[in-house]
This record gives C-alpha cells, sequence and structure tokens, in this order.
C-alpha cells in the first residue's frame, strides 16, 4: 500500500466522486479508478458504494478514512521533524481574519528570513479559521480572542480597537440607528461584537448585507450603503482622506485582541517555531 492511494482515497471520500479527485490531483479519471481499485483489491474489502451521484463511503471504507487521516499526519509531522531547526523549509498553511493589520510585517520579515519555507495564506472568519486549525487543515491562524477549545494555544499578537464607520454625511450614533448593517457571514467575531452592541441598546437592524471582503464593505460604506464594525487602524488612510467618520464605542464593545492560534498537540516543526519567533519579535501590545 502506499501513502499517494490513501491521499487519493481520502480526496475521493471528500469530494465524492472520481471527477473531482482527479482535478485535485490533475490526473485522468482512469488513475485515480484504477488507485481506488488496486487499495480495495489490496484490502479485500470494497470501500465505496457507487451510484449515478457518485462514491458514498461503505462501513469499511469510513474505518480506513480514520486510520488514514492519522497515517498521513504522522507522515507528514516525520517529515518536518527532519528538517533543520536553524534552516526551516517544507510547507507552512496560514490562516487570518482579514484586518490584521501587522501581518504583512510579519510574513514579510519571516520570509525574507526563512526563504526555503513555502508560506501560503487563506483568509475567513474566526469560526472558520479556529475549525481549520482544530482540524488540522492549517498550522495556525490570525483570529480575534475568545474562549477557544481546549486543544488550541493562543500566542497574542497585538491589541486593537473596533469602531463603528459611517459616510462622511452621517453625523451621530442616533443617525444610524436605521442604517442597513453591513458585515461579514456568520462566525465573524466584529459582526458578533456589533450584534451584541446592537441587542443591548435594543436596536434591530432594518437590513442585513453580507460580503465576502473587506474591502468591499469599506467602499459600501463611503458610497452611503450602510455602516459596519471594522478595527480603527484599518481604516485610518479612509478617515484622513475624508471618505468615512468614525464613531467610538465603550471599551466592552471595542477593545479586542488580535492572537495566532495552534494545536497544542501538534509537533512543533520548526517552521512553526521560528514563525512564533518572528511574533514574538513583531509582538505590539
Amino acid at each position: 500500500m502506499e501513502l499517494k492511494d490513501l491521499e487519493i482515497f481520502q480526496i475521493v471520500a471528500e469530494k465524492g466522486t472520481i471527477t473531482e479527485a482527479a482535478r485535485e490531483f490533475n490526473y485522468v479519471q482512469s488513475n485515480i479508478t484504477s488507485r481506488i481499485q488496486k487499495l480495495e483489491t489490496e484490502l479485500n474489502t470494497a470501500l465505496f458504494n457507487r451510484h449515478r451521484r457518485g462514491m458514498t463511503l461503505t462501513p469499511e471504507g469510513k474505518k480506513l478514512l480514520t486510520y488514514s487521516k492519522k497515517i498521513l499526519l504522522l507522515t507528514d509531522q516525520m517529515k518536518k521533524d527532519l528538517q533543520s531547526k536553524e534552516e526551516p523549509s517544507g510547507k507552512l498553511e496560514i490562516g487570518t481574519v482579514e484586518t490584521v493589520i501587522h501581518l504583512p510585517k510579519i510574513l514579510s520579515t519571516y520570509i525574507k528570513k526563512y526563504q526555503n519555507v513555502d508560506l501560503s495564506l487563506c483568509t475567513g472568519v474566526t469560526e472558520t479559521l479556529v475549525e481549520k486549525v482544530l482540524n488540522h487543515k492549517l498550522d495556525g491562524a490570525f483570529v480575534t480572542e475568545s474562549d477557544f477549545h481546549p486543544n488550541l494555544l493562543a500566542h497574542e499578537v497585538f491589541q486593537e480597537r473596533l469602531v463603528l464607520i459611517s459616510n462622511r454625511r452621517s453625523s451621530t450614533l442616533e443617525d444610524l440607528k436605521e442604517e442597513p448593517f453591513l458585515c461579514f457571514s456568520k462566525g465573524c467575531a466584529y459582526r458578533a461584537r456589533l450584534e451584541a452592541w446592537y441587542k443591548d441598546l435594543n436596536i434591530t437592524p432594518k437590513k442585513m448585507m453580507e460580503f465576502g471582503t473587506l474591502e468591499t464593505i469599506l467602499q459600501s460604506v463611503a458610497m452611503g450603503l450602510g455602516v459596519t464594525f471594522v478595527p480603527e487602524s484599518s481604516v485610518s488612510h479612509m478617515v484622513q482622506s475624508g471618505l468615512i467618520q468614525c464613531h467610538p464605542l465603550p471599551d466592552e464593545y471595542s477593545k479586542f485582541k488580535i492572537v495566532f492560534i495552534r494545536r497544542t498537540d501538534a509537533y512543533l516543526t520548526a517552521t512553526i517555531e521560528k514563525f512564533i519567533e518572528t511574533l514574538e519579535t513583531n509582538r505590539q501590545v
């Protein structure tokens, strides 16, 4: 049994079709099919139920999926463990919420110093990123501090303050009660803060509009489409340009910390260890 067979098996189980798995690996479909058949022959059992809509795992397939995840995770940790502690290399997959204003400096410092590391970055809301770290899909992530799962360890990076922002034509908080609320999807810590503030003031937004990127939200606010809650540092340039105005809020709604989270039980590889050292050097609190 080859490790590649287990990788292919996992992707087929995740995607549910040979076609999607072939696209993922950039293989022809017949290659994926033969690798799955080979695995079933070696184990002398059917791993998938085939039907017109795709493939689903048999009970035996579900057992193998549990084992294969452990095997591939241990294999990955073994490779990382053999890296040089002083010259880390390999992949480092990091997630972040969109508004980490100091992130470019942190990444630039790390990449320039450790050029053999292949660092990739994905963005998302705090809740999604936490799940990805817990499920070993990310090595770590920059998120808003909260009550995390006990399997997560948080490294404080810096403190921030949230502000309510509106179009420049608006004047007071009272004027903004009727404005649409522009936000990210559920799971965003900023959205949760704003919803809590509205609830405590007995305000029910007449309209909530979800957007995928911070830039779209900011431009929409500047155009007078509604209001939103963002870190003050991320909009200072727009305030200086006269595009928006900030409305300060009480500390219990506005003060928060950005932290870097990782699994407590994950092996501390050279790549992640040096990344944390870089965070500590650039820490702003």
